[in-house]
């Protein structure tokens, strides 16, 4: 039986990390239309799928860490400052949801954590 490589790891449980994200996103976004409204449950959708991008860039730069870089790259600090300022343009959309949907890859990282085999 052949061992996994560290980045077949590292990539196993990036998927399973968006996963468990995108799931929660959908399920909290769902019972937030449910209990708040539609207009609140867009405004969290739009955040958690800036989560979502911002986690996706932060693990591509992660990745190359070793190989190609030997920093953190800063293009990842853009998504939250971008969710603020179209938060703001765009009157459907309301801000303390949707930065309630941005960090909703924090739960999901915990439950990784704690569900994990």
């Amino acid at each position: 039986m052949a061992v996994a490589s560290p980045s077949d790891d590292f990539q196993r449980l990036q998927r399973r990390f968006l996963l468990a994200t995108l799931g929660l996103s959908v399920v909290v976004s769902a019972l937030t239309a449910l209990r708040f409204g539609l207009q609140p449950a867009c405004s969290l959708a739009f955040g958690a799928s800036c989560g979502l991008l911002y986690v996706r860039l932060l693990a591509r730069s992660v990745a190359k860490l070793g190989t190609q870089s030997r920093s953190l790259g800063r293009f990842q600090m853009i998504v939250p400052a971008l969710l603020v300022v179209v938060c703001s343009r765009v009157p459907a959309l309301q801000l303390l949801p949707a930065l309630a949907g941005f960090v909703l890859y924090k739960p999901a990282l915990l439950l990784q954590a704690f569900l994990a085999p």
